[in-house]
């Protein structure tokens, strides 16, 4: 029973959070709404590489957790297999309980993926349990993905910030707790930028300027028409 009251009061503070739909989750992450529908499924014996923490069925919902986690998937997938990612997390699994993705740091080099913990890697693929001295990446900093920059998750444009703690983690405009798509969608229905503080008097010109170009770069996430294919996975 206490272990059930645990895991009940844990599933209430993540319902506080701030979801994220595939196509802002995909923005944030640079992971491909392909990628992200393709991670999100078994595949025979395997489990998903990531089941949406908030919601696995329509509407897919992801917490901020996924999103570190799902940034880690992408910087990985940069040098490795999606069988070999697969391979690391199982090595995970197989040392005991698993707590979410987002508590561990992985990171590769030419050949092997480490998990980090106090400064040193443990060889997850080649040699596991081999430990070495890694430099760790952070996954929360600005990076390119498949020709486009992926933006810094805590402050995705100069005027923009993510904060767990205002709006459960909506992106707003810094200073204030205006999200980023109201602002946007009031510039796209032809307000002025320079009049946006009509509405929002805490609202720059350039925040508001941010937002909307925030807000064109999420929608540049669209869902993909062809079946999903390994190869993009």
């Amino acid at each position: 029973m206490v272990n059930a009251d645990i895991e009940t009061n844990a599933r209430k503070e993540v319902a506080k959070q701030m979801t994220y739909e595939p196509k802002l989750a995909a923005a944030l992450t640079g992971a491909t709404m392909r990628q992200l529908a393709y991670w999100r499924r078994p595949r025979g014996e395997s489990k998903p590489l990531l089941q949406p923490e908030i919601s696995e069925e329509r509407p897919i919902l992801y917490s901020f957790r996924d999103l570190i986690a799902l940034r880690t998937f992408v910087s990985l997938r940069e040098q490795f297999s999606l069988q070999k990612i697969r391979k690391a997390l199982n090595k995970l699994r197989d040392s005991g309980e698993m707590d979410h993705l987002s508590r561990y740091t992985l990171v590769g080099d030419a050949s092997t993926i480490y998990l980090v913990e106090h400064d040193r890697g443990t060889d997850l693929l080649r040699r596991p349990g081999q430990q070495v001295i890694v430099e760790v990446v952070d996954i929360l900093k600005p990076y390119y993905h498949q020709g486009r920059q992926v933006p810094d998750l805590l402050r995705p444009r100069p005027h923009m910030i993510i904060d767990t703690g205002i709006r459960g983690g909506e992106p707003v405009i810094e200073g204030t707790r205006v999200p980023f798509e109201d602002v946007a969608g009031l510039m796209r229905d032809g307000v002025p930028s320079a009049e946006i503080r009509d509405y929002y008097p805490s609202v720059s010109a350039d925040a508001a300027n941010d937002a909307l170009d925030f807000a064109e770069y999420v929608d540049s996430y669209t869902e993909a028409s062809r079946p999903l294919l390994h190869a993009v996975a």
